[in-house]
């Protein structure tokens, strides 16, 4: 998806937390940014990970994706600066909790994140990344190839329903422990069945990567030479490569 301001939107989904969407949000973000590019991170999951992830106290957050969602600020009244160059936060209230239970009766309710993202006219992003609420699996363990089955049926349904361009820019295998034989087996059942869909590069299993969020900082601003930094700079660049063919 493609909004005039705005780059392309990116959503980020799993089914459940703990198997590294909120870290891929965080560390493709700022990877991107590292490399000279403007993006915009928009933190939709209530538990506030990404944005406590950046160094925001979800306690000191005066406006964010909760007053978007609900028509009481516009997108670019709620936009904050991060330590990192060149990426930028749409944080998550404390509030946000409450917006599925307040926006249920709410017509048009799916649609609300998309029409303040048409609406923005300030500076531009090259890239716009969603870390989304625990929604769709994804994760090089047993239950792997079920979740990736509920993904391609979700995105189907949404596109019958409310967005005909959705599509499905890649899957990126986290987590990944190539001594594990479990781990091994099912990335090679994904590269299987979803062939070229599947990014070429993984994320590893790294005690640097469940460091940094403590420090409130992506993990290259923690350890740049670790395994985890090295590992998302390099996706990054895949994920600019896809982003150009």
């Amino acid at each position: 998806m493609k909004h005039e301001g705005l780059g392309p939107v990116t959503a980020i989904a799993n089914q459940k937390g703990g198997v590294g969407k909120t870290t891929t949000s965080i560390n493709l973000a700022a990877s991107l940014a590292a490399l000279d590019k403007r993006v915009l991170l928009i933190d939709l999951d209530p538990q506030g990970n990404t944005t406590s992830g950046l160094g925001v106290n979800q306690n000191t957050v005066r406006k964010g994706t909760y007053d978007v969602l609900m028509g009481e600020a516009l997108l670019g009244d709620t936009i904050i600066g991060t330590e990192c160059d060149g990426l930028y936060l749409l944080p998550a209230s404390m509030d946000l909790a409450g917006a599925e239970i307040e926006l249920v009766s709410e017509l048009g309710r799916e649609l609300r994140l998309a029409q303040a993202l048409a609406a923005y006219n300030g500076s531009v992003f090259d890239y716009v990344f969603i870390d989304c609420p625990p929604a769709l699996s994804l994760q090089t363990e047993f239950y792997a190839m079920e979740g990736l089955t509920q993904l391609m049926d979700s995105i189907r349904r949404i596109r019958q329903a409310l967005n005909s361009s959705l599509t499905m820019e890649g899957i990126l295998l986290t987590m990944v422990d190539s001594r594990n034989r479990l781990s091994s087996q099912v990335e090679e059942d994904v590269r299987s069945y979803f062939g070229s869909q599947v990014y070429t590069n993984t994320i590893p299993r790294n005690v640097r990567l469940s460091e940094a969020p403590s420090f409130g900082v992506p993990v290259m601003y923690h350890d740049v030479r670790s395994k985890g930094a090295q590992a998302y700079l390099v996706v990054a660049q895949e994920f600019m490569h896809r982003r150009a063919i």
